[in-house]
């Protein structure tokens, strides 16, 4: 059951607004608070909009921002124990190797939030919600962001390696969120939504999942010893025996299959033969990315994960491959054919998505654009990517941050760009 209080607050719309300057005096009274020193003062940042503050490396265990805006704040390598976030829009607030050990997070709005290695060890992420009084006096959800429910939300969030032990997140809506290798160890998650999150590598041993919505959900080498599953929806898991075709089966190296497929590449298909890896198990290959995959077919194959910066995958054929929580920096992808392909929560600052030209024999040019149709890229980072000519019918950009993306003569008929940070240039 969802947690009320009621308490007389200004309207979400008109939170006012502190400086850098203000939240520096803050931080400095709070560690003297801590040290017990004279003059010291607990921070209490309750109903205020911190968006995009810096608050990083800072020691604000215990302190208090109940009901504030957080939004895109730098709250990285913090120490929060105990701290209170009750019902605090914190959408793509980034809380990377931050303590919230036994924080209060109920009903927060954690939607796109970057918490990799956080520690979120006995904290509480049940509902909750802030109750206030309109002009007719009459109680009434005061609502909390682009939100009005009042489960504690992390939506798109990042958190690998993470600690959850003990973790009270009963009802918490963690649909998309990428927890490869986390500790969710005697976590109460009864009725929360885990669909099309990544849970790889994670030890989900004594958790309670019961009535949980596991749907499209990735488990592939978790540890679920003695994990509650009563009445939980798994539709459409994919577990250690879905990921796809080993390597070793094709009988060579890697090196050696690439030495085959550059044959075919430099010879126009006259020696060699193209490299083939539809369906095939990419994620544990060390270094992908140093490799040179020009033109390489990988049609439904499985890369989650894999650590693609700087790679060369021009011309490829990648249709429906499962890209999700990829690092694509730099990457080259330009003319390849990657339809229903799925990058959601994948970091691709200033990857190239772009044409290719070709001369003709007769000296004429000729585009070649390249395909995402009805690709997913929800909560991806695609700042400075450039999309430009490509083919975006149907694409999912929901969520996904594009400031500075070129999308330069783009067909993005269909395609969706709810919740985005914009600025992108068409």
């Amino acid at each position: 059951m969802a947690r009320e209080e009621f308490v007389e607050v200004p309207d979400e719309t008109e939170l006012p607004m502190l400086s850098q300057e203000a939240i520096a005096r803050i931080i400095r009274l709070h560690a003297d608070y801590l040290k017990g020193m004279q003059g010291g003062a607990r921070a209490v940042i309750k109903f205020k909009d911190v968006s995009g503050l810096d608050f990083s490396e800072c020691d604000l265990s215990h302190a208090d921002f109940t009901g504030s805006r957080i939004a895109g704040a730098d709250m990285s390598s913090c120490q929060m124990e105990g701290t209170v976030f009750f019902a605090c829009d914190m959408r793509n607030v980034d809380l990377r190797n931050t303590n919230l050990a036994r924080a209060d997070l109920r009903g927060a709005y954690l939607s796109g939030a970057n918490m990799s290695g956080v520690n979120l060890s006995g904290a509480d992420l049940r509902e909750g919600k802030i109750m206030r009084r309109n002009a007719q006096g009459v109680l009434t959800d005061r609502g909390r962001g682009a939100l009005s429910n009042t489960k504690t939300v992390l939506t798109g969030a990042r958190l690998t390696n993470a600690n959850l032990r003990n973790v009270d997140a009963r009802g918490a809506d963690f649909s998309d969120v990428d927890l490869s290798g986390a500790i969710i160890k005697q976590a109460d998650c009864e009725g929360a939504n885990f669909s099309n999150a990544n849970l790889a590598d994670s030890d989900l041993t004594n958790a309670k999942f019961s009535r949980t919505n596991l749907t499209g959900a990735v488990t592939a080498n978790s540890l679920m010893m003695n994990t509650e599953l009563f009445d939980a929806v798994q539709k459409n898991v994919r577990g250690d025996h879905d990921m796809g075709h080993k390597l070793e089966t094709l009988g060579k190296s890697l090196e050696e299959l690439l030495e085959d497929h550059h044959s075919w590449v430099s010879s126009a298909g006259q020696s060699g033969q193209q490299l083939d890896l539809s369906g095939y198990d990419l994620r544990d290959v060390l270094r992908l990315n140093k490799y040179e995959m020009t033109a390489v077919k990988a049609i439904a194959a499985m890369f989650l994960s894999q650590n693609l910066q700087g790679a060369h995958l021009q011309h490829a054929y990648l249709d429906k491959s499962d890209f999700r929580d990829c690092n694509f920096q730099n990457a080259d992808l330009r003319a390849s054919s990657m339809k229903y392909a799925l990058f959601a929560r994948c970091d691709a600052r200033e990857a190239r998505f772009g044409p290719l030209y070709f001369k003709n024999s007769d000296s004429s040019e000729r585009i070649k654009k390249t395909d995402l149709t009805g690709a997913d890229f929800r909560y991806t980072d695609l700042r400075d990517a450039d999309f430009s000519h490509a083919i975006l019918k149907g694409a999912d950009f929901s969520h996904a941050i594009l400031s500075r993306a070129i999308f330069d003569n783009a067909d993005v008929d269909g395609a969706l760009f709810v919740g985005t940070s914009m600025e992108q240039r068409f």
